[in-house]
């Protein structure tokens, strides 16, 4: 065996969040008459909500907003993005990627979790993952963002092993960068795989099984 743990991001790789975070973003500049659209939403990917929040603040141009107020902006995002989360379900898990966590699992490896997202958990209970990874690394338990490898490094801390013997799966250029600053190899799909950004650039998640095992 190649490796003998994996650690995966979690929008865009175990699930799709995007368009939650998007609206939920939307709604917020909305409410400040600040412009926002999906370009600039795709350069918040991988990034921590604080920092979402000044990308977008860099279209507004009305009086100076206290730290309190940024607070408070940000919190009313999260707000409503964690009532659209109400609506995940265990049907918003695709048979590919359960299968390929279940075959990666028989085999033997550790499966962990590396987000930014203070989320991670609630969503992985809403896709009836609540108790299913050997570790969860996301935006409670980490001070800085990706590309900073904090995340994946507390969650290879936490299985008990070295980055040489895990595999980051990320989506985003900035959690592929992360990985890499970390000593990870690692396997990306979506916008990632697209730019080149891992060892490994994955036409689909299912491809995960062969590289695990050296395949």
């Amino acid at each position: 065996m190649k490796y003998k743990a994996v650690i995966f991001d979690l929008d865009g790789v175990i699930c799709t969040t995007d368009e939650y975070h998007y609206q939920a973003w939307k709604k917020m500049a909305d409410s400040m008459g600040i412009y926002f659209d999906r370009t600039i939403n795709n350069r918040l990917r991988g990034v921590s909500r604080m920092e979402s929040l000044e990308i977008i603040l860099e279209q507004y141009h009305g009086p100076a907003l206290s730290e309190e107020r940024k607070v408070e902006l940000a919190t009313m995002k999260n707000d409503i993005y964690r009532e659209s989360l109400h609506q995940l379900s265990p049907a918003d898990l695709s048979a590919e990627v359960k299968n390929t966590l279940d075959t990666l699992r028989a085999d033997g490896l550790k499966l962990a979790i590396g987000s930014s997202s203070k989320n991670t958990k609630f969503i992985l209970g809403q896709l009836g993952l609540g108790d299913y990874f050997d570790a969860v690394s996301d935006g409670n338990n980490i001070t800085r963002s990706k590309p900073d490898p904090e995340v994946f490094l507390k969650a290879a801390q936490m299985v008990g092993l070295a980055p040489a013997d895990c595999l980051v799966v990320e989506d985003a250029v900035s959690g592929a960068q992360a990985g890499h600053a970390g000593g990870f190899d690692v396997a990306c799909v979506g916008d990632a795989s697209k730019a080149g950004a891992g060892d490994y650039n994955m036409a689909s998640f299912g491809e995960l099984t062969r590289i695990v095992t050296g395949g």
